[in-house]
């Protein structure tokens, strides 16, 4: 299945947004970026370089800009996903189709290859600090996985300990150590798929 084929099928499993998506999408193609599907999703890049997202969820579509951090933001739009934790990427949520303002959008599309091209970016910083060992995970890997998460480097094992630590409930502790532990004996971090 080509790219074309892969956002198509992405937009039927997202009936309710399809127009909207549709509607963004055919705008960002005339921005001349390279369209690819990354994590499932419609990803446009230049220089290799990933720079607009489009998204369909169940209350909501929009649109991510990978170095949105640098947008000025004229219009007010763009959300940080998670306050603290996400450095660059900013968002455009939308609930319908009517909401979409191509011309508005155009300047965010326009700036955003301005950036790029001017080579604004967020360094990832990666603290060598290692994070206490949550006994739950320590617990499950001297069943299955010690070896293997040994062998991980220090981020990514501090990756897995975070995502285990900042579980408030225990149910969802649990939950996430059933999803990990495969991962884990696999040698994959937590984050590869998104690097």
């Amino acid at each position: 299945m080509d790219t074309s084929e892969k956002i198509t099928t992405y937009f039927n499993k997202q009936a309710q947004w399809k127009d909207g998506l549709e509607l963004l999408r055919n705008k960002i193609k005339e921005l001349g970026l390279k369209e690819e599907v990354k994590w499932g999703m419609p990803t446009y890049t230049r220089d290799g370089k990933n720079l607009i997202g489009l998204c369909g969820f169940k209350h909501h579509f929009g649109i991510w800009f990978f170095q949105g951090v640098f947008l000025s933001d004229p219009f007010r739009l763009l959300v940080n996903a998670q306050e603290g934790k996400t450095k660059g990427m900013r968002s455009i949520k939308f609930t319908d189709v009517s909401q979409v303002d191509i011309k508005v959008l155009s300047s965010y599309f326009k700036e955003t290859i301005k950036n790029h091209k001017e080579g604004k970016k967020i360094e990832v910083t990666r603290s060598s600090k290692q994070l206490e060992m949550p006994d739950l995970l320590k617990s499950a890997l001297e069943k299955k996985g010690k070896k293997a998460f040994s062998a991980l480097s220090n981020s990514k094992q501090n990756e897995y300990k975070e995502y285990i630590l900042t579980a408030k409930r225990e149910a969802t502790k649990l939950s996430r150590l059933e999803k990990i532990i495969p991962m884990i004996v696999k040698g994959i971090g937590l984050n590869d798929i998104y690097k």
